[in-house]
């Protein structure tokens, strides 16, 4: 046997050791791993093609040379924005409370709202002709109220404060005030291949599907709580102050711009230039559209909360207020794709048939009310109101001179929210009159009745302001209600 001199190494005569098997709790973290890399890339593929996809939708047709892209983006940011303030608001004001409370809270709100569009709606309009300088500034300022506001309120939740409802009413009247203020500069932007109807159509898509993609963040920021979602609102109107400044310049320009007057043409004119009748009559059924939407919207909203038995209805009640408000925005949806895809030269007739569909439909759901009887009743006020709204537009493109344009989109806005203030104060009278779903349907049914009879007679009537007369020579061509 061979001595070995010196300690023998044990170790170098050994096997070889086999790998130590891994465990199973090393063996989930690199599943983990290779699952959340792969999550990560199909989020990022994902999020890329839908960019990419917003980005060719807001740019083609001419938009992105025109500068009308960069409006889009911004009012996307502006009704991302303003979902996010809705969903808090509705969650204040609508579920924590209890409903006599609620009521009383939303109706100071709505009295708040109104009275300074019944002060402004006569100087907003001749404020704008003078302010024809900076209306990038006048959006952003918009902007940044509101931005400033949401920060306001998100202390104010959180405190119950008193400054809750004067934060709350500054976001309201800057937010129809960029309404105003953004329709001034739409027709600077315009593209040459774009018609005024499918430039605010695709300006309408853009918006609700922002709204689409924002709701979902601020319902999971609101779970949080309310000052979140508020906070979170406030993030997205500052950057959309940022983008609203560097809008292109030509924006601000003022060249050719008169006052106009909301009175139809009859004689001689004292003051600037006057409207056709069809105009007129387009206001006044948008008018009945938009009371019938803020009476369903306040009346629904608290109804809705303790669903009758009448209605069928044994699930959620948030579900079904979904339902319904869905039903509006699916309605809202398709009523803007009708509109940018239709080739109708008769808005006027339009305007008035959705009048008509309105309440019709609203008579036929008020006797027989049940939960998917008000579904169809959203789609079809959604799609209503939107059909309206761009009929109105190609009117006011096709009658009214573009250089009075500014003064029509600035009075006819106004009038039209005081008209769903209006209607969203009649929803809270006669919920707190204790009427029932149908009496209340039954109502405001036979109020748009009354106001289509008074439409239809005026509409009837020869109009002293023929389109051909309502511009002065070298006016550029009128178009037509197509896209």
């Amino acid at each position: 046997m061979e001595e070995h001199e010196g300690p023998y190494d044990y170790a170098k005569d050994q096997p070889p050791s086999s790998p130590t098997p891994p465990s199973r709790l090393a063996r989930s973290g690199r599943a983990a791993r290779r699952i959340s890399s792969g999550t990560a890339r199909v989020v990022a593929k994902g999020g890329t093609s839908a960019f990419s996809g917003a980005r060719r939708f807001t740019h083609s047709g001419g938009a992105g040379e025109s500068g009308f892209a960069r409006l889009l983006e911004l009012h996307a940011f502006n009704t991302a924005g303003d979902a996010a303030v809705a969903i808090s608001l509705a969650g204040t004001l609508f579920f924590t409370v209890p409903t006599g409370e609620a009521t009383g809270q939303v109706a100071l709100f709505l009295v708040l709202t109104m009275l300074p569009f019944a002060i402004v709606a006569p100087l907003i309009g001749p404020f704008l002709d003078r302010f024809r300088r900076g209306r990038r500034w006048a959006i952003g300022a918009t902007l940044a109220i509101r931005a400033f506001c949401c920060w306001v309120l998100a202390g104010a939740v959180v405190d119950e404060s008193p400054a809750f409802y004067f934060a709350a009413l500054g976001c309201l009247v800057a937010s129809k005030a960029y309404g105003v203020t953004r329709a001034s500069a739409v027709p600077r932007l315009l593209p040459a291949a774009f018609t005024l109807v499918k430039a605010n159509s695709r300006i309408s898509l853009t918006g609700t599907a922002a709204a689409a993609i924002s709701a979902p963040l601020a319902v999971g920021a609101a779970t949080v709580g309310a000052e979140w979602a508020l906070r979170y609102g406030a993030v997205l109107f500052a950057i959309g102050t940022v983008l609203a400044i560097l809008l292109p310049a030509k924006v601000d320009s003022s060249e050719g711009e008169d006052p106009v007057d909301l009175t139809p043409r009859v004689g001689a004119v004292r003051k600037g230039l006057s409207i056709t009748r069809p105009v007129v009559n387009a206001l006044r059924s948008n008018s009945g559209l938009r009371l019938l939407s803020g009476f369903l919207t306040i009346f629904m909203a608290f109804t809705l909360r303790e669903p009758p038995a009448s209605m069928g209805w044994d699930g959620n009640p948030t579900i079904l207020l979904g339902l319904v408000v869905g039903g509006a925005g699916v309605g809202n949806t398709i009523g803007t794709l009708i509109g940018s895809a239709a080739s109708s030269r008769r808005p006027e007739k339009v305007v008035i048939g959705v009048l008509v569909l309105d309440v019709a439909v609203l008579a036929t759901v008020g006797v027989f009310f049940t939960w998917w009887t008000a579904v169809i009743l959203g789609l079809t006020v959604g799609i209503c109101q939107s059909l309206g709204k761009l009929s109105l537009d190609a009117l006011i493109q096709r009658d009214v001179p573009e250089r009075v344009r500014t003064s029509m989109f600035a009075r006819s806005e106004t009038l039209l929210q005081l008209g769903w203030v209006l209607g969203g104060l009649l929803g809270i009278g006669l919920f707190s009159l204790d009427a029932t779903p149908r009496i209340g349907l039954l109502v405001i049914g036979a109020i748009l009745i009354g106001w289509l009879a008074l439409v239809l007679t005026r509409a009837m009537r020869p109009d002293p302001a023929a389109p051909s007369t309502s511009a002065p020579q070298g006016d550029e061509p009128t178009r037509r209600f197509s896209s």
